[in-house]
Parts: structure tokens; sequence; C-alpha cells
């Protein structure tokens, strides 16, 4: 229930605030209980999860503008506005560790699937980040374009972020920087190791970066040119983030066969570069390789106890998203994209190239052989309207409709489509996915685009993740599963992503906290999205507020804007 004061009120409360600001009160208190309008807004009665780990207790939490003023039982304190949500659990607003809403912030500023799960601040940047850009990236940038087009109106990370900012946003945005884009920016699409010099310009990169307040450097080593770094390169790239106190966080060279190594490396970066490191998405992939993961944990927590700060984070599926480019050797794709379609065209190389498909590599991750057969391999996402009749179907499906081999039929649907072609494989566990959710130092992701089942979001398919991640820990996990309790689920959803990337007064209900708030109902909150059916928003998610402004309001978006750029501890501005 909503219980707005009427004008007199107001009115009546800002003539005795003003009168105490005026003069000097010999007696104020005797003033004040005269029950003036003590708060901008009061939520009442609701069970408080405050991100601390600790039991949930029932009281109200009371806003001042858009920061959090008080909690506890507030009494006879009266707000502008109340609201009842006994009955419904309260909470610091969600952190999306992982996010692609790079683009669909710039269609939709809403950012409707992960609001109405409760995500009220965007982490962006995995391997490559929308700043620094020279004007070959930007050329790039545009040429690349699939359902969303824009103009690239920044040159900076930093400006990236004011630019959504202005266009009006819902969420908070805050980035990394990605270790492959001072590569590119300085080397373009080279395999091969920076001179001394380029280095320096790159380190250079970084420091700019920080100190426009990205959080750290971010690697994703599977992907052309980021998996062209050196293990060395990356360690100078972080030693510049932790001159900031910023973080190393890493989609790892391996998540298959090589897990254990690719693990081995993220620890050594962090252990020689004195920095905190993240994995991204932490999982084994392909079923021969499942049981690596319980020795990938063992790894972490034994450097854990040697002092390093090594976290990880998890979205809440079976199954991943990527390009089928990634079922292409690395060696393809050296010089860029468009250099990759001319190999793949070549007679020659084409031979190779599907040879190397069918053939096990400690090379690099195999994800055509890593999803065990063609038929785990879905495509949800062309550019092509051509090829968009094809969304849906996996790979087998549509080398059988063309009567060709899966192999041969992916680097055709790559050419044809001139893009990476959105695909989702399915090569997890869903026992990994438990044990994974149940880490105490594991947080969340969505890794996907914020979207909406409407306008240019319904051109593609989608992996569920990007409507469900989050609503699927509370619903699955923590309800209907009980793999962690309610309390630790609120606290890996936001206090701990806030607390690793050092960000200052969020994740947490505390007073002097900016309000990032969201109410739900611990009893209804569920996932709808599927594979076959990804377009669904989540349901349960009842109040949202981002620095204090109302943007869901039982359960349906209110249309404001209010999110504004995050920055990270080493940022030098005002």
């Amino acid at each position: 229930m909503n219980v707005y004061p009427s004008v007199v009120a107001r009115i009546l409360a800002a003539a005795i605030f003003g009168f105490l600001a005026a003069c000097d009160a010999p007696e104020p208190d005797r003033l004040l209980t005269a029950d003036p309008v003590s708060y901008s807004l009061i939520l009442r009665g609701g069970t408080i999860y405050d991100g601390s780990g600790d039991p949930a207790f029932v009281g109200d939490v009371a806003f001042n503008g858009e920061m959090i003023a008080a909690l506890g039982d507030l009494g006879d304190a009266s707000g502008m506005v109340e609201i009842d949500v006994s009955g419904l659990a309260v909470a610091p607003g969600f952190v999306n560790m992982m996010s692609w809403s790079n683009e669909s912030l710039i269609e939709d500023g809403r950012s409707q699937s992960d609001i109405r799960q409760g995500v009220t601040l965007e982490i962006m940047g995995e391997g490559d980040s929308m700043g620094p850009l020279n004007e070959a990236m930007k050329a790039e940038m545009v040429r690349l374009q699939s359902d969303i087009h824009y103009e690239v109106e920044w040159t900076t990370l930093s400006e990236y972020l004011e630019f959504l900012e202005q266009r009006g946003i819902t969420p908070n945005v805050a980035s990394f920087i990605g270790a492959a884009t001072p590569r590119t920016y300085v080397m373009g699409y080279e395999d091969r190791d920076p001179t001394p010099e380029e280095l320096e310009q790159m380190r250079a990169l970084v420091r700019q970066a920080m100190e426009e307040g990205a959080l750290g450097v971010a690697s994703s080593l599977i992907y052309p040119p980021g998996s062209f770094a050196t293990t060395a390169e990356l360690i100078a790239l972080s030693e510049v983030a932790a001159e900031y106190d910023g973080m190393y966080i890493s989609h790892m060279r391996d998540e298959g066969a090589g897990l254990l190594e690719a693990v081995e490396e993220l620890i050594t970066i962090a252990r020689t570069a004195g920095i905190r490191a993240e994995i991204y998405h932490f999982k084994a992939s392909g079923q021969a390789n499942w049981p690596l993961f319980d020795q990938a944990v063992d790894m972490v927590e034994a450097a854990r106890a040697e002092g390093l700060e090594i976290t990880a984070d998890v979205y809440t599926y079976p199954a991943g998203s990527t390009g089928l480019n990634a079922s292409i050797p690395p060696w393809v794709q050296e010089g860029g994209f468009e250099a990759s379609l001319e190999r793949m065209k070549d007679p020659g190389l084409r031979e190779r190239i599907a040879g190397e498909m069918a053939e096990p590599s400690e090379q690099w991750e195999n994800m055509y052989l890593g999803a065990g057969t063609p038929d785990n391999i879905l495509l949800v996402g062309f550019r092509s309207e051509a090829l968009k009749p094809l969304t849906g179907k996996s790979l087998q499906e549509v080398a059988d409709l063309r009567g060709t081999d899966p192999r041969y039929t992916a680097m055709d649907l790559i050419i044809e489509d001139g893009s990476r072609v959105s695909t989702v494989y399915f090569s997890q566990s869903e026992d990994v996915v438990r044990k994974a959710v149940g880490l105490t130092w594991v947080s969340f992701n969505s890794d996907a685009a914020s979207m909406a089942p409407e306008g240019v979001f319904l051109e593609s398919s989608a992996h569920p993740r990007a409507y469900g991640s989050f609503a699927r820990v509370l619903g699955k996990y923590v309800r209907d599963e009980q793999v962690l309790p309610m309390e630790q689920a609120i606290r890996k959803l936001a206090a701990l992503p806030a607390q690793t990337m050092r960000i200052d007064r969020r994740g947490e209900l505390k007073e002097g906290y900016f309000a990032d708030v969201v109410v739900f109902d611990p009893d209804t909150i569920q996932d709808h999205a599927t594979f076959v059916d990804p377009h669904q928003y989540a349901t349960g998610m009842v109040h949202v507020f981002v620095n204090g402004v109302q943007v869901l309001r039982d359960g349906e978006h209110t249309g404001a804007t209010p999110g504004r750029v995050v920055r990270g501890p080493g940022w030098k501005g005002k």
C-alpha cells in the first residue's frame, strides 16, 4: 500500500525544516515532535537482508533522497512516501558481475530484463571494453554492428559510460578495461608479443582508464586477439591496475581439458602482480572435464589460504553462450574478423580447419568438441535477414537441411552472416553449477545483454540467462533446492561483488549508503525463460530503487532512468 501525504502536510514539513535551518532554535527536539516529514521515503515492515550475511530482521528502511538514512524500527517517523512491504524481503540491489549490456543500454536504457530481477549495477568490459578507441577501432565497431545500430560518439572508456548516463539509463554502470582493447589499440590483431615500447603504450592506456574509474583489467583468453597475450603481458597490465587498487578478472584460457592450468595462470598473475583476481563464469566445460571442477576449487581455496584474494562468479545455467567462431581454431582469426572470413573461404585452409575442429587439442579450447555433438550447438542470433529463419535450430539440424558436414556448415554460416553468429553450447553440468552456487566466494552474472521481449531484441533469440540468472538464484537454488540460505544468497548477489571491486557505498543496506534497494516476494520469485522460449521476464520482484528513485513499482517499470556511472578506486575525478 502506498500512502501519499497531503499537499498541506508537505508545506508544513517544509516550513518547519526551513525555520530550523534559518534560526538558532533553542529546543529543536520539541519542534520535531510535531511529526514532521523526516524522510523522503520509508519502506515499512519488510524482512530486511542487509547484505552482511547475518540473519534477517523485520524493520523499516528510510531514504533521504539518493541515500539510505535509517534502518530498524522507525516508530513514529514519517516519510513523504511510505510503502507497506510487510511479508516481503528487502535487500540491497544486485550486482551483475559480467554484463553484456554495452549496446543494449544504448538501444533501451530501461534494462528491463535485469531490473525486473533486481539488478541495479551492470559491470561491463569482459575481454574488450567500449574504450579507449582509435579511429580504426571505431570504424570496426560500426561495421560489425548487428541488430542495434548507433554512432560511436566517444573515445575513452569514461566517455562511453558518461554517454550512457547522459542518454538516460535505469541501472548504474561500471566497467573494466578489456585487456585486448589496449592491445588492439597499439598492435591491431597481430599474433606476436608487443615490443617494450608497445607494452608501455598499453600500460599507459590502462593507467588512463584506471584514473577514469575503471575497476581493473579484464581478459578473455579464448578469443583473438586476447588469446595472443602471454602471461607476462597480462602481469604487466595487471601491475598498473594494482597501483590503483584495481583487480584482474578473466575468462580464463581454457575451461575444458586445460582448466587446471588456466586456474594456475590466473593465480600466478595475481601473485606476481600483487592484485586481486576473479574467474569469470567459473565452470568445467565438456563432460569429460566435469571432474576437474573440484580440483579447480581446491586450487582457489589453497590460494585464498595463502592470502591471495581470489574470487569467482557464475551464471546459473548448465549451458554457455558465445560465437559460433569459438569452434574455429584461433590461428584462423589472426588479423581480425575479416581476415578469418578469407581463410574460411580458402579451399585448402577449409580442410585444415575442419580437421582441427575434429581433433582434441591442448593449444585451444575446442567448443565444437566440448559440446559433444553438433546437436548440442544451438544457433540463436544472426545479423542476416536471410539466415534469421535458422534461429533456434541446432548446428546439426542446419547441416542436415543443407546436406553438409556440420564443421563446414559452421564455417559457411559465419561467412554468410558476416558475424560470429550467436550460439549456445550445451557442455556443462547442473551438478557443477550447484556446487559453484554454494561457494562462499562466488557471486553472480548474466553474461548477457539486458533486453526486453519487444522491438529489436526479438530479431534474435537469446540465452535464458539474460532474463533469469538472478531470479534463478533466489527461486531455484534458495527456495526450491536449499543450496544456500537467503541471507548468504543476498550477500553473494550484492555485498560480495561490491566489496570485491572496492565499490564505494553500494552493495549493503547501511546508513549513508546509496539507496539501491530491492523488494521481492521470496515465495514467488521465479525465472521463466527457457532455451526454447527465452524472451520471458522473471516474476516476483515487486519494487526496485536506484539511487533512491523507484524504477520498478508493483512489478512494472516506472520508466525512470536515474542510473549513473560508478567509478573504481583509482578514479582521479571529483
